[in-house]
């Protein structure tokens, strides 16, 4: 009977292969064993300190919020976005919610139309959309392109299924690769032509590593909808607070989803919102610098590291993700044939956690896979960056499980290599 009462499309459902993977190392960490944890994306750094003290003194609010998010912070986050995106966003056109997850699953129920995916895309697009038994359809794309769809591609999925009502998620610096779409402005001009509804992901925004804020809605406002939050730059997935931008034109989807989220959600925490405040108006340039630095150090080292044993990557941009193609150095065997027995066998052999790329809808027969390089202290290395730079020397003093875990992908490489 136990089966019966699942719905269809929940049928075979497993949890999130990100959240999966940093259960299962924590279990074999438990275990005695040592693990590398290159799976799971969470931001090494601490949340800034006038944050985390706002929130202290915020702890007695207990009352129930409006559904929209306080006005306060919805204000902060208009000027905000209006800035960074330039466009003009009003406080009642935002709404603030419990991580740009749910706010994206929330989007996808409401807006009936089919979903466009680039992939590789981050892993939880495409089974909200099937929760919902919503059409995807996955747009390849290459190193070439720098794992972002472009505007061609596009294009031309446009042109086999006009007739159809359209919603495309784009992310940029993505998830997984760590890569910017350098076609936003080509992709808008196909947009426009095709009444496409746009969610733009920007929740790695902040952590391009030139500074740059980019967004298709520089070119294309009116019909993207914008998804971010605390969770990446600020440090604070685990305060679960998410925010959903919409342009005017799009206000009656605002409103829409706004119904919902009181019948789901009904309002984030208080004292979480009333801290985000601080987020949003506090000066946090220095903070956002030495972030962005250290990631692109940590960044360059893991990728010529890896390059250094034929394992072909492309350098990422900004985030903390890179996509990596087994491809040249293994021997494809009844062993290792697909991207999951590549990553279990590395894992069980080395303690080395990363994701297939089948996770983010690329063909699991490649040979492709992503990793995190996010494992280690993030305090400490803002510490020391804000005194002095950051040279080889002092590599394995402040990222020693990246080190030890890329040594020892090496290290197995060198001996399964075909």
């Amino acid at each position: 009977m136990s089966e019966e009462l699942v719905n269809s499309q929940f049928k075979g459902l497993e949890p999130s292969s990100t959240l999966q993977i940093n259960e299962i190392s924590h279990k074999l960490i438990t275990e005695g064993k040592e693990v590398f944890k290159f799976g799971l994306g969470q931001s090494p750094f601490p949340i800034p300190e006038i944050i985390v003290n706002t929130l202290k003194k915020n702890a007695f609010q207990k009352d129930y919020l409006n559904v929209s998010g306080l006005l306060e912070l919805r204000e902060a986050v208009s000027k905000y976005h209006t800035l960074k995106n330039n466009y003009h966003y009003k406080p009642d056109n935002i709404l603030i919610g419990p991580g740009s997850k749910e706010l994206l699953f929330q989007c996808q129920m409401v807006i009936k139309s089919s979903l466009i995916l680039p992939s590789p895309s981050w892993v939880s697009y495409e089974p909200q959309a099937r929760f919902l038994n919503k059409k995807v359809y996955w747009l390849e794309t290459s190193k070439n392109s720098n794992w972002h769809l472009t505007a061609q591609a596009l294009e031309k999925h446009c042109l086999k299924s006009n007739k159809e009502s359209k919603m495309l998620i784009l992310n940029s610096p993505n998830n997984p690769s760590g890569t910017n779409n350098e076609e936003l402005e080509k992709i808008a001009v196909v947009c426009k032509k095709n009444n496409i509804i746009v969610i733009s992901d920007e929740i790695y925004s902040e952590l391009d590593f030139k500074g740059k804020y980019e967004s298709i809605t520089h070119f294309y406002p009116e019909g993207t909808i914008i998804t971010s939050g605390l969770s990446k730059w600020c440090g604070a997935g685990g305060w679960r607070l998410g925010t959903l931008i919409f342009p005017e034109k799009l206000s009656y989807l605002r409103s829409k989803i706004r119904s919902l989220a009181s019948e789901t959600f009904t309002s984030v925490s208080a004292p979480i919102q009333y801290a985000a405040v601080k987020a949003y108006t506090e000066n946090h340039k220095n903070f956002l610098e030495n972030s962005r630095k250290i990631l692109n150090i940590v960044a360059n080292y893991v990728f010529e590291e890896l390059n250094s044993v034929n394992i072909e990557c492309v350098k990422p941009q900004g985030g903390f993700y890179m996509l990596c193609d087994f491809t040249n150095v293994i021997s494809r065997n009844n062993v290792i044939n697909s991207a999951n027995k590549l990553c279990n066998k590395i894992l069980s052999e080395t303690g080395f956690a990363m994701l297939p790329g089948s996770n983010f809808g690329i063909d699991d027969e490649k040979l492709i896979t992503r990793i995190a390089f996010v494992d280690f202290d993030g305090k400490k290395a803002l510490e020391h960056i804000s005194k002095q730079k950051i040279n080889q020397k002092d590599m394995y003093s402040l990222f020693p499980k990246i080190v030890d875990g890329i040594n020892a992908l090496k290290t197995w490489i060198e001996k399964n290599s075909g």
